[in-house]
């Protein structure tokens, strides 16, 4: 929980395959439960910002965080979430929610476009680096080593409902 009087950190979560890939045909090209566990962990109780198709390859709104839908489509509207008609209108959104909640970050989580305009911007980045190479057809924008450094990294191996082992890896800004 934030107390320092600074504002909420923007970090962006995702899983990211060797070869960049993170999403295919409107899902996630692997099925890693271990790692869902953790996502789950980093962003509870935290306001979540996603685009409109990442929300949609979603099963509903994600309980114990303010869902926040970027959708240009100014009839989009679902139960349980705030729909934005830009991102800095949701990011916006999501630090008045960050602070009303004493969250300390927002949690970017997709999808590929979204994380594109915001990388440059963040604090933080937290991905999941999954050990194959999945045909896709949405990547993550490439960690330039200029601008980011590693903090913390977590090897997982495949536990019994994941396809392949991981690595947890926290990057903060040089």
């Amino acid at each position: 929980m934030s107390g320092s009087g600074r504002p909420p950190a923007l970090t962006l979560v995702a899983a990211v395959g060797a070869n960049g890939v993170i999403g295919s045909d409107g899902g996630l090209p692997w099925r890693l439960k271990s790692d869902m566990k953790h996502f789950r962990a980093v962003t509870m109780g935290k306001p979540v910002v996603m685009g409109r198709k990442t929300y949609l390859s979603l099963p509903g709104p994600l309980k114990g965080r303010t869902n926040i839908v970027v959708s240009r489509d100014p009839d989009f509207t679902a139960p349980g979430i705030l729909a934005a008609r830009t991102l800095n209108a949701a990011l916006d959104a999501a630090r008045g929610d960050a602070l009303r909640r004493g969250a300390d970050a927002i949690a970017v989580i997709g999808g590929a476009d979204i994380y594109q305009q915001v990388i440059a911007g963040a604090d933080s980045l937290v991905i999941t680096h999954v050990q194959i190479s999945p045909k896709g057809d949405r990547t993550f924008p490439p960690i330039d080593s200029a601008v980011w450094i590693e903090a913390a990294r977590e090897e997982h191996q495949p536990g019994p409902d994941d396809d392949a082992s991981f690595s947890v890896v926290t990057y903060t800004r040089r």
